[in-house]
């Protein structure tokens, strides 16, 4: 018969479980494998048999944390494929993909460089990842905005050297200008017309037209008031949640 107090020791165990990943993830991103399970533990604000009894080794550790990246991102997948139209949830999604890796190349490449990897359960999310980036991608190139001689390898190994590239510039502003531009090679090849990229200017010339500031779709023109900035909600929220600091 499961009590109260069982009750409390599980969560308990819950939350200094989350403690530790989230110092790990710092950690490693910020040393790599060099830190100790002890300065985790000292940042998490634990004890160092707190996170022995969580992952007894730095291997166990580091697949945690890199599950949870991955399944963060395929969560993330989800969304963009449930709130957002087809291509733009393909590049917003991207985008995010970038954003939330750009910071960790080193401990990745160091899981690339070791044979013993990935372990089961990060092959296991690697799988989840790939099922969903192929799903975007496939609704994007049924809508017509993603071109068609590219598959989910291609599109995740492009977007590691995105995340290089982000990581490369100081300038936050011109890392994202730069992934943009990258990206654009994914846009689906097809002759371009005044409905798609351009439309006529006064005096017979064509003009660029812009694209979302946070995912980089292609918007619609407006013939009256401002320009609009976003596709739509979930990039203009997710603007704010950035400008505000969250």
């Amino acid at each position: 018969m499961t009590t109260a107090l069982d009750d409390t020791g599980r969560a308990d165990a819950r939350r200094n479980r989350a403690k530790v990943l989230r110092a790990a993830v710092r950690a490693f991103t910020d040393h790599g494998l060099d830190v100790s399970l002890g300065e985790i533990a000292r940042q998490a604000g634990v004890g160092t048999g707190t996170v022995y009894r969580h992952f007894p080794s730095k291997e166990i550790l580091l697949e945690a944390v890199l599950v949870q990246h991955i399944d963060d991102l395929v969560a993330a997948a989800r969304r963009w494929a449930a709130q957002t139209p087809p291509t733009a949830a393909f590049f917003g999604f991207l985008l995010e993909v970038v954003d939330k890796s750009s910071g960790r190349k080193h401990v990745c490449d160091v899981v690339a460089s070791d044979a013993s990897w990935p372990r089961p359960m990060l092959a296991a999310s690697g799988r989840r990842f790939r099922q969903a980036l192929a799903e975007l991608l496939r609704a994007a190139q049924q809508a017509g905005g993603v071109r068609t001689d590219i598959g989910p390898d291609d599109v995740a190994a492009l977007a590691v050297g995105c995340a290089t590239i982000r990581a490369a510039h100081r300038d936050r502003a011109q890392g994202t200008r730069m992934v943009h531009l990258t990206l654009e090679c994914l846009r689906d090849p097809t002759p371009v017309t005044k409905d798609r990229m351009f439309r006529d200017a006064p005096g017979g010339g064509h003009e660029t037209r812009p694209g979302c500031e946070e995912c980089g779709a292609r918007l619609d023109a407006r013939t009256t008031g401002r320009p609009a900035r976003y596709c739509g909600a979930t990039c203009r929220q997710r603007a704010h949640r950035r400008r505000v600091g969250r």
